[in-house]
């Protein structure tokens, strides 16, 4: 069929045609931004999971939520190569930009001239302007480099103007598990201000299974200050869904022999329903689809994945790491203990630390728990089964 017309998109943070199975996920949000515009408290939003689960899915959803009821809205991600600190202040700017007039408000004025002042601790060079004169304006006060001080006065000036322009302001961070402990501390930190002051913020945070753990280290209230969602695979008729309403709405059918197929084989897995989906629509002649053409489908969309999702990160470890997955690929998917990966290498487990904390460091793998270990990507464990031993 038509690949142009082709209703699947496989991609990091690529919506859905149908995004389904969420809407508990995206109800909470948009409940928790009334109460807020209500002035009644809300906890902010945990959202965490493997990889390829649609957290970045649902929080850009919370994004343009917030933005429709005209929020200041900044979203940004960790470990991107720049601090919590420069992400934030980057991402402000054009939201900022788009409220600065010559009749804003005194509230207004002093966001503007702390969000100035948080962007210059970063650095001096290339002064933002917002067209005001902000040289008799109140605020400032956010440089003075201990994130967590400077991080809560940004937030307490940026919800006043929110409330005098009767709207809130969202924080959403992606990558969340990629936060140094200083970040993590400082964003733990002003959430708790927040509920203590009523202010009209809200954050939304998505990262890999270990995030709760590590807010919780960072802040011993952390489990208090947040709801914690997490975002697994579809149910067999959710993921059925995703396959069928987008192609339904494009007057294509999917016979049942031809969903069976996608179904075990993604096992709920969004990004894997869409890869599937995407070439089974290709190889397919005609409606309905069929089982024949859903096998052909698996067939290019396994071996897309293995050379895009699972190669990428299989390169990016040294021949020690390497085998390091592949002991861990014994247990699959499973979480494994640390100390059962190291006895099949012969190794101890402080022997294997740094290999370990390199593969955290590069995403293939996460810690659950102290002393376990498990992959961020569901399927990697097949694809280490799959390759030659060096």
């Amino acid at each position: 069929m038509d690949p142009i017309s082709n209703p699947y998109a496989p991609g990091a943070g690529q919506p859905p045609a149908a995004l389904v199975g969420r809407d508990e996920s995206l109800t909470n949000w948009d409940v928790a931004i009334q109460r807020i515009q209500l002035g009644r408290p809300a906890r902010s939003a945990v959202l965490y999971g493997l990889r390829g689960v649609g957290k970045t899915v649902l929080l850009t959803r919370f994004k343009i939520t917030a933005e429709d009821r005209g929020w200041i809205v900044a979203q940004v991600e960790a470990g991107t190569g720049k601090t919590l600190r420069e992400s934030l202040a980057d991402s402000l700017y054009a939201p900022l930009l788009d409220l600065a007039r010559p009749s804003a408000g005194k509230r207004l004025l002093r966001a503007l001239q702390t969000a100035l002042s948080f962007r210059a601790s970063v650095t001096e060079s290339g002064a933002w302007s917002f067209g005001l004169d902000l040289s008799g304006a109140a605020g400032g006060g956010a440089d003075t480099g201990v994130l967590e001080m400077d991080l809560a006065t940004l937030v307490r000036d940026l919800a006043a103007a929110s409330e005098e322009e009767q709207v809130g302001l969202a924080i959403l961070i992606d990558e969340a598990q990629d936060l140094t402990a200083e970040e993590l501390t400082a964003v733990c930190a002003t959430a708790h201000i927040v509920g203590q002051n009523s202010w009209r913020c809200l954050f939304g945070l998505a990262g890999l299974p270990s995030l709760p753990r590590e807010l919780a280290e960072a802040k011993s209230y952390a489990e208090r200050l947040f709801t914690y969602e997490r975002i697994d695979q579809l149910p067999s008729p959710m993921a059925r869904e995703a396959l069928v309403a987008p192609a339904s709405e494009l007057g294509v059918l999917w016979r049942e022999d031809g969903l069976s197929v996608i179904l075990a084989e993604a096992s709920g897995y969004p990004y894997f329903l869409q890869q599937y989906g995407q070439e089974t629509w290709n190889v397919a002649a005609s409606s309905p689809i069929t089982a024949v053409d859903a096998r052909l489908g698996v067939a290019l969309g396994r071996a897309a994945l293995d050379n895009g999702l699972f190669r990428s990160r299989w390169d990016r470890a040294t021949r020690a790491e390497q085998e390091y997955l592949r002991s861990l690929a014994s247990d699959g998917d499973a979480v494994a203990p640390s100390g059962d990966v190291a006895r099949r290498l012969g190794r101890t487990v402080n022997s294997l630390g740094p290999a370990r904390a390199a593969l955290i460091s590069k995403g293939l793998i996460y810690a659950p728990e102290h002393g376990a270990i498990a992959f961020t990507v569901p399927g990697m464990s097949d694809f280490i089964r799959r390759q030659p031993d060096a």
